[in-house]
């Protein structure tokens, strides 16, 4: 398999999805699956036997979908929505035309980022920076808070106003589609603000408390006595053999650990991850990398996305290969890997008919989405040939595939949501970045912090979340309330395995399940994209 993905890695972007797919023995129809794998070992309350949770990089909702369903069709890709799309909560006339924000003394307006434009800065999205940019809810501060101005012309002569940009249909056309097919939501926030690491913290543990840093650091904020605090920042996990800096351990409990006392399979698959293997341009180990959008290399793997590695119950510090079969991958009989796995094993296990009940997938990080050394068109890859692995496996009736981003860049969107959590942290060494600034210096709303846990103000910023299944609504766009932890609340409640608890924010996430129509059968319903185009190749 290593051979065969080494040279995979060495076509071009069309040639190595079209590759990658018939790699994993899916181009010529569906497998036979292994009778034993993917069932989890338990009951479901719904149909959803397989959950497959793909969680991308820094997107706001009105970056990706803030002119859905219409596209301008200047260039790019063409996009034609269905007449019966219902609309979304995006960028209004009024929003486009005589936009709140201002920058260099006159009114910043969203503009459309074209096709050829796909590679873009990456914007200041920390804690406290996002904060300031929402202005006490105005929404009206993104230039001068969170726009960030880049050399190498990937700010289109915008400077810190390139933060009012967006995409529509015609680059990010595969999104576009899913949500044609299936279920968005607009309603959907991070759980807190901040950057990628609180993101990925909250998506499986609901909480970015107790973190315990390996030394002084303003990213670990309100330390108590016994020395551990709330995370606010982009830090690695401690003991990964690929970490630098000052690094963290998590306390607590994660979804890994209700899943593991359960005896329900999960895996997490990221980009990277696998140390053995070399790359096609020689680098191996932790410094595997690809070319970046925006020039010169980014390592496949980033250790501050790498969920489950802080948490001492369900690390692989070392990147310990599995000691089983890719059948066997993401089940109890594999003592080895602790469910750790490379993105190339999720395919390898599908390949050999097996699915975890739950899994969690990171692209590689050139195809993750992240601005600054990825873009849209990376992404898409990447997503279509998961989705199109997945609806060609025999487990298509029975999975829902979650879509999200752990942070939204700092990219403006014009919606904020609720204050579900206040917190109340003055960060003495930079507050501007590190400590709450919503509703005043120092200040977060006027509630008491869930658990008692400060510097989780939130929700955070709005990010869109898709739900592409064959139990989804079609063509649904849904309203309600949610965030990360609503995700974390669906696989708890699908397999009963009770809640986290420790302040975990799935104890009060809204629902998706409306995102769903599970009354009678199954529609079977499959839509295979194209990976470099986004257009359907095939539906039914």
């Amino acid at each position: 398999m290593k051979t065969l993905m080494e040279t995979i890695r060495k076509l071009g972007t069309a040639r190595r999805a079209a590759a990658m797919a018939a790699a994993v023995g899916l181009a010529a129809g569906p497998l036979s699956a292994s009778p034993a794998m993917g069932q989890g070992g338990s009951d479901t309350a719904t149909p959803i036997r397989h959950v497959v949770v793909i969680f991308q990089e820094n997107v706001s909702f009105d970056h990706y979908f803030g002119t859905y369903p219409n596209a301008a069709n200047s260039d790019g890709v063409p996009f034609q929505a269905k007449s019966d799309t219902p609309s979304v909560n995006g960028l209004s006339p009024a929003l486009l035309n005589n936009n709140p924000n201002m920058y260099n003394g006159a009114v910043a307006n969203p503009f459309r980022l074209s096709h050829s434009q796909s590679a873009t800065c990456d914007e200041d999205h920390n804690y406290g920076a996002e904060q300031l940019a929402f202005d006490l809810g105005l929404m009206d501060n993104f230039p001068a808070t969170t726009g960030s101005g880049c050399g190498g012309g990937y700010d289109y002569g915008h400077g810190a106003g390139i933060v009012m940009g967006y995409y529509d249909g015609n680059t990010v056309t595969a999104l576009w589609n899913y949500a044609q097919y299936f279920a968005l939501n607009d309603n959907f926030f991070g759980s807190t603000f901040g950057p990628s690491t609180p993101g990925a913290l909250n998506l499986v543990a609901g909480n970015t408390y107790p973190a315990t840093p390996s030394g002084s650091t303003p990213k670990v904020v309100d330390i108590g006595g016994d020395g551990a605090g709330t995370l606010v920042g982009d830090l690695d996990p401690t003991g990964d053999i690929c970490s630098g800096g000052v690094t963290i351990t998590m306390g607590g409990r994660n979804i890994g650990d209700l899943l593991n006392a359960k005896g329900i399979s999960w895996g997490s698959f990221m980009g990277g991850f696998d140390l053995n293997v070399t790359n096609p341009n020689g680098t191996t180990g932790c410094n595997r990398s690809h070319n970046a959008s925006t020039g010169g290399t980014i390592t496949d793997y980033i250790p501050h996305h790498a969920w489950f590695q802080y948490f001492p119950s369900t690390a692989n510090p070392t990147h310990a290969r599995p000691n089983v079969p890719p059948s066997e991958y993401g089940t109890s009989a594999d003592t080895s890997a602790n469910h750790e796995y490379d993105i190339l094993d999720f395919f390898a296990a599908l390949k050999a008919g097996n699915l975890p009940a739950v899994s969690f997938l990171k692209a590689p990080a050139f195809e993750d989405g992240h601005a600054g050394y990825s873009d849209p068109l990376d992404e898409q890859s990447f997503l279509v040939t998961v989705l199109n692995a997945l609806q060609k496996s025999p487990f298509w009736n029975s999975t829902a595939v979650f879509i999200t981003w752990d942070d939204s860049d700092g990219w403006y969107d014009h919606q904020m949501g609720p204050i579900i959590n206040s917190s109340s942290v003055y960060n003495s060494v930079n507050n501007a970045q590190y400590g709450d600034n919503l509703s005043g210096t120092g200040k977060c709303g006027n509630g008491t912090p869930l658990a008692g846990i400060e510097g989780r103000c939130g929700y955070g910023p709005r990010i869109p979340m898709l739900v592409v299944s064959a139990w989804a609504r079609r063509n649904f766009v849904s309203h309600s309330l949610a965030d990360f932890g609503s995700i974390l609340r669906f696989i708890e409640d699908n397999w009963g395995t009770g809640r986290i608890g420790n302040g975990s924010f799935d104890a009060v996430s809204g629902s998706v399940t409306n995102m769903f129509n599970f009354n009678g059968e199954s529609d079977s319903r499959r839509l295979f994209l194209d990976p470099t185009t986004g257009q359907p190749v095939g539906r039914r």
